[in-house]
């Protein structure tokens, strides 16, 4: 339950890399038991100010306290040993030691005889895998033997081990199922009730209304604005994240349907059981469904990533196959990836290597590059899809995450493809970014090429398709069509969650 009295105050914090300012002057004043959702483009400078507060940075200007005492700067110690704890975006656990051995790494319970007290340890770490509805995992389980998600939650549960007084939650959400996310909203209430203050850094507004008590937005390495998330609208929020107003948040595509281009009959791989469905030129066919219903395994397979047991795939009306994604990308088959940076990018090569790295047949011949090839594909989509970037010898990995998602579009526009493949392609990025790519999307389409779009995003996918194939356990239960029929999130969860024609929603 929020308190009157301040946990935190950051008081005009000002950080540089290199020269280029990131953060001006920022203030930063926190409640006890306040929830806070922390806003604002990519690049703005919330993580930046979250890893001065974690000590991870220290500051060029400016302090932070907490409960009346100044933290160290730029300690990591000073800031854990006054209850600072944070949930990192990127999951930073030790892959090869158990989840509980995770749990308490640097804080392991020992013996009279100094040895690690395995027994213990393990018994206090079952217990706190339960708060994030991890009952069943058993604490001795190897940590690279965990789903993403499974992964994400033993982080969250990591941090509430620490009875922190401040946990910062960087995008905590991002690889969770609903009813993952269900149990992650519990235990913010739960500690918010016992004084805990959760910063809470979100893309999803929907999140941000739900769980947090009060918003503070940046912009530009600039403090906005703090309101109370019941006084401020979606509107406003957009539009002081931005600096303006988006118009046509979602683009008004007409679909202008043309040819059959990919025909998918009772198509069946390990992960996947006869799923069967058409996609025409021009079409945006969106597909979507919970964590697990086996969205991206079908998409694997029609890219030659995972083996078709049985059924068939028809491109242009002739029956074809795709036995690899060299296969695939030789047909026009273009992957957008669920993880951009595990899949989609060489985050430490260049953006030119990464936006050419399809079509590098084009200018390489033999030991000779022609340069000039090189830079007019460069020149081409960085102008088209307005890539922020210092030059194309940065590094990918230094990309906001809107920035990176266009490099790996631009990489495949190179390849001029028929049918492009969009797995969650606005995962992680920010509102400004969304809706330059939702726009991207319907021009790609509009110039002819067919898209497939999963997203968990019901209203991101109910805006964009112009058919959407509800998928659960493995099969694509139901197609909808929006333009002829009333499509609503609730009838689509109806049928995510195992609903059926027959019955009521």
């Amino acid at each position: 339950m929020m308190s009157e009295d301040y946990i935190l105050k950051m008081k005009g914090i000002s950080k540089s890399f290199g020269g280029v300012e990131v953060l001006h002057d920022v203030d930063f004043n926190l409640h006890r038991g306040e929830v806070r959702a922390l806003a604002g483009e990519n690049g703005a400078g919330k993580s930046t100010l979250m890893k001065i507060l974690g000590g991870i940075y220290d500051c060029d200007s400016g302090e932070v306290v907490i409960d009346d005492k100044r933290l160290n700067n730029g300690s990591v110690q000073d800031a854990k040993q006054h209850g600072v704890s944070i949930i990192h975006q990127e999951i930073v656990l030790v892959q090869d030691m158990t989840v509980g051995e995770n749990i308490f790494l640097g804080r392991e319970f020992k013996n009279k005889s100094g040895f690690v007290d395995f027994r213990k340890m393990f018994r206090e770490a079952s217990a706190i895998l339960e708060r994030v509805g991890l009952d069943k995992l058993s604490p001795d389980t190897i940590v690279r033997e965990l789903s993403i998600s499974q992964q994400q939650l033993v982080e969250i549960a990591k941090a509430l081990s620490t009875n922190a007084g401040i946990i910062v939650m960087d995008e905590p959400t991002s690889s969770l199922t609903d009813r993952e996310v269900e149990f992650l909203f519990q235990q913010i209430k739960t500690l918010s009730q016992k004084g805990v203050a959760i910063i809470y850094i979100s893309h999803k507004m929907n999140e941000i209304s739900c769980i947090a008590d009060s918003i503070t937005i940046m912009r530009d390495g600039r403090h906005i604005l703090t309101a109370s998330i019941s006084e401020i609208s979606y509107e406003q929020i957009i539009h002081n994240m931005v600096g303006h107003k988006i118009e046509d948040y979602y683009p008004d595509y007409k679909v202008k349907a043309g040819s059959e281009v990919l025909r998918i009959e009772n198509l069946t791989t390990e992960k996947v059981e006869d799923i069967s469905f058409t996609l025409a030129e021009g079409e945006i066919f969106g597909i979507t469904g919970l964590m697990g219903a086996g969205r991206t395994e079908l998409v694997n397979a029609i890219f030659g990533l995972d083996e078709i047991l049985s059924g068939a795939m028809y491109l242009d009306g002739q029956l074809c196959t795709v036995k690899s994604p060299r296969d695939a990308i030789k047909k026009r088959i273009g992957l957008i990836p669920e993880d951009r940076k595990a899949n989609g990018l060489i985050l430490d090569n260049s953006i030119s290597f990464n936006m050419t790295l399809t079509v590098m047949d084009q200018f390489i011949k033999g030991i000779r590059i022609d340069k000039t090839k090189e830079q007019e594909i460069l020149t081409q989509y960085i102008n088209q899809l307005e890539i922020k970037m210092t030059d194309t010898d940065q590094l990918a990995v230094e990309l906001s995450g809107g920035n990176q998602q266009k490099v790996v579009i631009s990489k495949w526009l190179a390849a001029t493809p028929r049918i492009l493949i969009l797995d969650e392609p606005t995962r992680g990025v920010d509102v400004g970014a969304k809706s330059d790519i939702y726009h991207l999307i319907c021009k790609i389409a509009e110039e002819g090429v067919a898209v497939i779009l999963i997203s968990s995003e019901l209203p991101e996918v109910m805006n964009m398709s112009s058919r959407i194939a509800v998928m659960c356990e493995g099969r694509m239960v139901k197609i909808f069509e929006p333009q002829k029929e009333t499509v609503t999130q609730e009838l689509i969860m109806h049928y995510a969650t195992g609903g059926y024609e027959h019955e009521s929603y």
